[in-house]
């Protein structure tokens, strides 16, 4: 910005032409200062992380191997595997995306491009939406056991029972990434496709949704990632942590990974320690596939505006 000219005061002399924007010593020994402590911080949380894994890594990979992958936990630590916790977390997160994905999807549809801002009751579902986006996974727990495994439902210790109980923790997440997606979208192209004769639902269906599908796919799989590491709300439900079979169906006994590394790591046996580790590492390998998998969407699909 060009400086206002310079006027002679009273006394003849120029005043000095005012400064915008200049910060001050103070100010920039202040911002010097938090950037510096963003660092520090933040490179003591890397330390920690990096120690964390490398410890994980070294107790646990030397207990990896194919025996391990396709074994049943075992009293014996040499014969424990951890096949029925990998189908156990497969058949959850099969539930889970049958729930999260249409209704999710749904009323983020519905809030974005239907519901009336003017209504108190849909002013309500919004603001409870963030809100359940927000609570302890242990309270879903607590409510899949009072309303899912007993009560109403009465589905009992099943893998229907844990998918439900999971689903209603990471739906809201679904529903408030999705309806980011939808709003990221120009209102243009709605408006493009009603001014050439588009129903509604058709601007929806070919134009919104089409454009969206990479922000809502990643905070899908992101859900979905956080819905495999959930242990609360498993252990309310009462999910079994020695479990010598696969799940034939929605009705079978269930364990899953996380379970199964509360169990090992419960034990005072150093080889079901070192078991535990090993059952991380293959949790890690599956959460950082399924992010790798919404990184490569979101960079792959995503439309810039």
């Amino acid at each position: 910005m060009t400086p206002p000219p310079v006027e002679a005061t009273a006394l003849g002399a120029p005043e000095p032409a005012p400064t915008f924007g200049a910060p001050s010593s103070r100010g920039r020994v202040l911002d010097w200062g938090f950037v510096v402590l963003l660092a520090v911080l933040t490179s003591v949380g890397l330390v920690v992380l990096a120690a964390l894994l490398i410890d994980t890594a070294r107790d646990g990979i030397p207990a990896l191997d194919w025996a391990f992958l396709t074994s049943f936990p075992s009293a014996f630590p040499e014969r424990a595997g951890i096949e029925s916790a990998v189908m156990g977390t497969l058949w959850l997160m099969f539930v889970v995306a049958l729930v999260i994905i249409p209704l999710g999807v749904a009323t983020a549809i519905y809030l974005e491009e239907y519901a009336d801002r003017e209504k108190w009751w849909n002013r309500v579902i919004e603001v409870n939406i963030q809100n359940l986006a927000a609570v302890p996974s242990i309270v879903y727990g607590i409510l899949g056991l009072a309303y899912i495994v007993r009560g109403p439902l009465g589905l009992g210790r099943t893998v229907l029972a844990g998918g439900l109980t999971l689903s209603l923790v990471v739906l809201p997440v679904v529903i408030i990434t999705s309806r980011e997606a939808i709003r990221a979208v120009p209102p243009s192209i709605k408006e493009g496709a009603l001014a050439l004769g588009c129903t509604q639902w058709q601007a929806i269906w070919r134009q919104i949704l089409p454009s969206s599908i990479p922000g809502i796919a990643t905070g899908i799989i992101l859900s979905l990632s956080r819905a495999i590491g959930e242990t609360a709300p498993l252990i309310l439900v009462g999910a079994a942590t020695f479990v010598a079979f696969n799940p034939t169906g929605l009705d079978s006994a269930f364990t899953a990974l996380p379970l199964q590394i509360f169990s090992w790591i419960s034990q005072p046996n150093e080889d079901f320690q070192a078991l535990a580790a090993a059952a991380i590492v293959v949790l890690l390998v599956m959460l950082i596939l399924l992010n790798g998998i919404a990184i490569w969407l979101r960079n792959r699909y995503q439309r810039r505006w």
